[in-house]
């Protein structure tokens, strides 16, 4: 079975920085792609960052240059290095796995079918 579990949520303010970590358990990260969705109240969920098996990795536009997706395959676990946070960057973060193919410029892969609970994240200005 397989279990996600997310932690590093909090409240900053604009500027400051956060790092998600993302426990995987029942999969394993080495062979498919890991990746950081976010949903915002009353918006969709949309990716973030995504890493796949070869460590190349794909970020949404709003995020290119502040956020940085890594994983430790020995550690299984999959990480977020959030830098410059801003207003809208708040929001609901979910880590996923699966599938094994980059979406360019989208932050996710094909065919993620796992997710975690979620860890909230609060940027205020």
């Amino acid at each position: 079975q397989v279990q996600l579990v997310e932690s590093g949520g909090g409240s900053v303010q604009a500027g400051g920085s956060l790092r998600l970590s993302c426990a995987a358990s029942g999969v394993s990260l080495r062979r498919y792609c890991g990746a950081w969705f976010r949903q915002a109240p009353g918006k969709e969920r949309e990716g973030v960052a995504a890493v796949d098996d070869y460590g190349s990795t794909s970020y949404t536009d709003a995020v290119k240059g502040r956020f940085t997706i890594s994983k430790d395959n020995d550690k299984n676990t999959l990480y977020l290095q959030m830098n410059n946070l801003k207003p809208e960057d708040s929001g609901m973060y979910y880590c996923a796995t699966g599938g094994d193919t980059l979406v360019p410029d989208r932050g996710s892969c094909y065919g993620m079918d796992d997710w975690g609970k979620g860890t909230l994240v609060t940027i205020s200005s």
